[in-house]
């Protein structure tokens, strides 16, 4: 029998100077809330609330906590208030802005800004049920992907990681925005020090060396996430979780099947992040921005044999010898 989630605060409580009209999402870390500002301007916020340490009444405040993980509940907490500290350093475009965050209830609050359309596992859903031989247009996955890094470039130059990314964290805007949403950084510290039977990871998005508690993390780790994403968007399904492919990676048959369908290009950056090895794959964003936006690799969909025959009559024209131009004349 699955643990009872924590219940939601109720509708129209007051929190923070905040109104919360309805509760919208809850997760394995936290309940997130549409709310009204004093202004009457509609925000989110999200609330530390961890379901594998505390449980709460439906009508109640305060989150209650067992003697025996209370020390573990503050450590979490204490990193959830520092990325809000960090994010609200942070204006991006592509990056949630965090307006505010405060302590009430024994927990504390993340404010944010409403982003109202869906998340990019919404759009991978969809559109692998269309069952067309591409999930994404080449072209839209390059686009989209230089947008998202564009902002976590922003994250990793102030010394923060994201540590989730996934389809479901990157959010696209009604007015087609990429904006990177809900950090892992409570996350990873409570599966770093808490003695959790299942890792809290999303399978086939985490890196590697956050299923060993003795590895060093870096961009590379947000990196192999950003990998996994382009791989979904290219197969509709997310990779093999990284345990499993070090005991037997299908990665590289599985893209082997995609040439032809997407260029050669981004295929091989799609291995390149998704190296098991940390130092085998693009060491900052900086890189794999480069690699995703080399303009001569950007042979987005599979020719047509007219698109074929038009490419070969050019380059037949090109081997023929040029005209002798007449003295004087100026080029065209």
């Amino acid at each position: 029998m699955s643990k009872i989630k924590p219940a939601p605060l109720p509708s129209g409580s007051t929190l923070g100077g905040y109104r919360l009209l309805r509760h919208l999402s809850s997760g394995g870390f936290g309940v997130v809330y549409l709310a009204q500002d004093a202004e009457g301007q509609q925000v989110a916020i999200k609330e530390y609330l961890p379901s594998s340490l505390v449980t709460r009444a439906p009508g109640e405040l305060l989150p209650q906590v067992p003697p025996e993980k209370l020390s573990l509940y503050r450590l979490g907490l204490k990193s959830f208030f520092e990325e809000g500290r960090s994010l609200a350093q942070i204006a991006h475009p592509a990056v949630v802005s965090v307006l505010n965050f405060f302590r009430e209830n024994e927990t504390v609050y993340m404010v944010m800004n409403y982003l109202e359309g869906a998340t990019l596992q919404d759009f991978i859903v969809t559109a692998r049920e269309l069952k067309q031989p591409k999930v994404f247009r080449e072209s839209t996955i390059r686009s989209l992907f230089d947008e998202v890094l564009r902002g976590l470039r922003i994250v990793h130059q102030h010394k923060m990681l994201h540590l989730d990314i996934k389809p479901a964290n990157i959010f696209i805007t009604d007015d087609d925005k990429a904006v990177l949403i809900d950090f892992g950084a409570a996350r990873e510290v409570l599966s770093k020090e808490g003695n959790f039977i299942r890792p809290m990871y999303t399978p086939g998005f985490a890196a590697p060396e956050m299923y060993r508690r003795d590895s060093s993390m870096g961009p590379w780790t947000d990196i192999y996430a950003i990998g996994a994403c382009i791989y979904a968007c290219m197969q509709g399904y997310p990779p093999s979780e990284a345990p499993q492919r070090n005991d037997k990676d299908r990665i590289a048959q599985a893209l082997t099947k995609l040439r032809g369908v997407y260029s050669d290009s981004l295929i091989e950056i799609v291995e390149w992040c998704m190296a098991l090895d940390p130092l085998s794959r693009p060491q900052s964003v900086f890189a794999l921005q480069k690699a995703l936006s080399r303009e001569g690799e950007r042979r987005y969909t599979k020719l047509s044999v007219s698109e074929k025959m038009r490419l070969q009559l050019m380059k037949s024209d090109a081997k023929k010898p040029a005209a002798q131009a007449p003295a004087g004349a100026k080029p065209q």
